[in-house]
């Protein structure tokens, strides 16, 4: 079978919001029956949610291989990013983009879930457990937490609102490398041109003028100046402490320190941690180490639901 001919790993939902913005989900179905004897229908779905302009492509490899090992993993485009619709952009607000995942949950019909979220991802996991008591059976939080280092969001929003466009994926790749060196989008301690290469093709796309320009609606920076003030968000944080949990962290990050981290730890009496030295924001989930969080995680959870 050609390359043209291979099926898609995953199946291209498109769900309306209740504005009618039109939204992209990525749904990976279980190629493989999980271990034991209870069908795949009883384990809770893995949701991915990426950061504040990323797209669901991010969780490509992890969503195949957590299909390949029973597991149902749906990761949507927010609105303004990917492949949904751009929007006004008095709604790019995280209230909206909850609601945003109430109707794909609820057309799509999924039940309870794992949620897996980089950065924002991981603040609206934590809501999904308000939002939907007794949804969130587990959440990885990725580079984030309750304490937001107000240098690091500002880093994001001037790179939001500038939108770079590129002639070519070579320059597209050098830019987001000068833009970011401490991500280090390789699964080891450096990143290769490949692993550079990537990246970007999960951030730009080729437009009409023939450019690369970025997955995302530059009117996004508008709601997250970083003059306003940020809410108390550990309320929501600990709203989730019934649910098994972990939280990574990127050792060079400028979002989550190593003391909110602590401090995460403390509240959370089911909260597991992992640092990676030589990451920044965000890890990106295909290193061994985050890999065998993740896992370890979700063994737990299905463990619960098979004791049910």
């Amino acid at each position: 079978m050609s390359g043209a001919d291979a099926p898609s790993p995953f199946l291209a939902q498109t769900v309306r919001a209740q504005d009618g913005c039109r939204l992209f989900v990525r749904d990976y179905r279980p190629v493989a029956p999980p271990p034991g004897d209870r069908p795949p229908g009883d384990r809770p779905v893995v949701l991915c949610l990426g950061g504040v302009a990323r797209t669901s492509a991010d969780f490509h490899d992890l969503a195949q291989r957590l299909a390949a090992q029973g597991w149902r993993v749906v990761a949507p485009d927010y609105r303004g990013r990917g492949r949904s619709a751009r929007s006004a952009p008095r709604r790019y607000r995280p209230e909206v983009y909850l609601e945003d995942l109430r109707h794909i949950r609820v057309a799509l019909g999924l039940g309870p879930a794992v949620v897996i979220g980089s950065s924002l991802g991981g603040l609206l996991g934590c809501a999904l457990g308000v939002a939907a008591p007794g949804a969130l059976k587990g959440l990885v939080m990725n580079d984030i937490g309750p304490d937001v280092s107000l240098g690091g969001l500002g880093r994001v929003v001037d790179y939001i609102k500038a939108a770079p466009s590129y002639a070519d994926w070579d320059d597209a790749a050098a830019a987001m490398r000068d833009l970011m060196p401490d991500l280090n989008p390789g699964p080891g301690e450096t990143a290769g041109e490949d692993d550079w290469r990537r990246v970007a093709e999960a951030t730009f796309r080729r437009e009409a003028d023939g450019r690369l320009h970025p997955m995302w609606d530059p009117a996004i920076a508008e709601s997250m100046g970083t003059d306003a003030a940020i809410p108390d968000l550990w309320p929501l944080f600990r709203s989730a402490r019934r649910a098994p949990a972990l939280a990574i962290r990127g050792g060079k990050s400028d979002i989550l320190s190593a003391e909110t981290l602590q401090r995460m730890q403390a509240a959370h009496p089911l909260l597991s941690a992992l640092t990676l030295p030589h990451k920044g924001h965000t890890p990106t989930l295909d290193e061994p180490e985050s890999l065998a969080a993740i896992e370890a995680l979700l063994a737990r959870v299905a463990g619960a639901s098979d004791t049910r």
